[in-house]
């Protein structure tokens, strides 16, 4: 019987991670809980992947983006000393419009949406650049029996934007079912559909923002592996419409959702990454741009670059003329919940809520209700960070007023840390009546 050879391009990795056998294993047992399979590796395993033991199959994507987290950079398989990944773990698909079908069908069943958003949230995603996807006019198997022109292009545009005032009013766990139907019912037959050259772009970029905004919805879900298979899909779209302007977009919300989870080195990098393409150099573009620069920069600890693209996303606002968008939207009120999250990632929380405030002053009938519960639960999370036990239920208690009627995982979450947050603070009265109100509402 052979021996077993160390594993030694996986011992070299673990050197350079800094780690112990004991960080490693608790590192992968974090990413199966955030995957939604919990692990109990402890240091034996890790001994024994170093010494040649090849882990699961299924384990290796989660060993692969600890060490792409601790290390900042992407890890292969190849690196790591794993063997490529099956067909199986590749669900590689055989086109465009074919991969968009089968992400939409698993996505139209709400009953399958706890297996479909147990993907993993990956720093090292592969994100295709503009040259490798620009003009991806692929040659879709079409339809000689039904052609399209530009009434079906408005209609899913006007569509897309219907479903995001849904999905702003009201959360996505009931808005993004219907979005995949209508990507997999009216969308893929439209692109396999006979059209001009013309209306085939058009419709590639209609699709890339529709693709889009299922992706935002994916993340409201905290479903964020699977947020990402729609933004990756947006992007080869806008590569197929050419359009840099969906493209640049998509890659900002990619920043966002990164940022969103702490990720603070790779939401620069995707936020560096739309800014190189940006085509457009309107006042409220640059904004657009700049606001989660700044954002992502003080997330990464970088805070020159953070206040220096703040003081850029400031003057063109200022400088704005073009109106507001459910797409590239970016107004006074943004900016001061820029201004809040960079704040508040550079340390200074009595300042973050100070930001916060000014939003709210500032807010008009384009912000959503789910960002007014979401920034109020911000406000009433970091008053209590300063001390302000009072403002801080009454707070959380304006939010419990509008919470029922809200459909959003990022919201439920906010809610459900209520009690635990007020756990120490059980003798004061308003806390008590806060935290049991909240009990109340997450059981409904």
């Amino acid at each position: 019987m052979a021996e077993r050879k160390p594993n030694i391009r996986l011992e070299l990795l673990f050197r350079e991670s800094g780690w112990t056998q004991r960080q490693f294993a608790q590192a992968v047992n974090r990413l199966g809980t955030e995957r939604g399979t919990p692990l109990k590796y402890r240091e034996p395993s890790v001994h024994q992947w170093l010494k040649g033991y090849m882990p699961k199959e299924g384990v290796r994507p989660l060993i692969l983006e600890a060490l792409a987290r601790r290390l900042l950079r992407p890890v292969t398989y190849s690196e790591a000393g794993f063997p490529p990944p099956s067909a199986d773990q590749r669900r590689e698909e055989s086109s465009m419009v074919e991969g968009l079908l089968d992400l939409g069908r698993q996505d139209m069943d709400p009953s399958r949406r706890r297996i479909l958003g147990a993907g993993l949230f990956s720093v090292a995603v592969t994100i295709p650049g503009w040259q490798d996807v620009v003009d991806r006019m692929e040659a879709f198997t079409e339809n000689p029996h039904q052609r399209i022109g530009h009434a079906e292009v408005e209609a899913v545009s006007a569509m897309t934007d219907r479903l995001s005032d849904l999905d702003d009013e009201f959360g996505g766990r009931h808005t993004r079912p219907m979005a995949a139907a209508f990507l997999v019912n009216t969308v893929v037959p439209y692109l396999r559909a006979s059209s001009s050259e013309g209306t085939k772009k058009s419709l590639l970029s209609a699709s890339a923002f529709l693709c889009y905004a299922i992706g935002w919805m994916a993340v409201d879900e905290t479903s964020h592996g699977l947020a990402q298979q729609y933004y990756v899909k947006a992007l080869e779209l806008a590569g197929g419409g050419t359009d840099h302007l969906a493209y640049c977009h998509v890659l900002r919300g990619m920043s966002v959702q990164a940022a969103g989870l702490g990720h603070g080195v790779a939401a620069v990098r995707l936020a560096d990454a739309a800014a190189a393409v940006t085509p457009d150099s309107s006042p409220r573009m640059r904004a657009f741009i700049a606001g989660q620069q700044a954002h992502a920069y003080a997330l990464a600890g970088e805070k020159h670059n953070a206040l220096t693209s703040l003081r850029v996303a400031e003057r063109a606002v200022n400088q704005a003329e073009s109106p507001l968008g459910n797409f590239g939207g970016f107004s006074s009120a943004t900016l001061a919940y820029a201004t809040a999250e960079v704040r508040h990632a550079l340390g200074d929380t009595e300042g973050s809520i100070e930001s916060l405030h000014d939003h709210f002053r500032l807010r008009d009938s384009t912000d959503s209700q789910r960002s007014k519960l979401r920034f109020t639960s911000m406000i009433a999370e970091r008053s209590l960070q300063v001390g302000h036990l009072e403002a801080a239920c009454a707070a959380w208690n304006s939010v419990l007023d509008e919470y029922p009627a809200m459909h959003s995982g990022r919201v439920d979450q906010q809610v459900a840390r209520i009690p635990r947050l007020l756990g120490p603070h059980r003798s004061n009265a308003a806390a008590r009546y806060t935290a049991e109100r909240s009990r109340a509402l997450l059981t409904r």
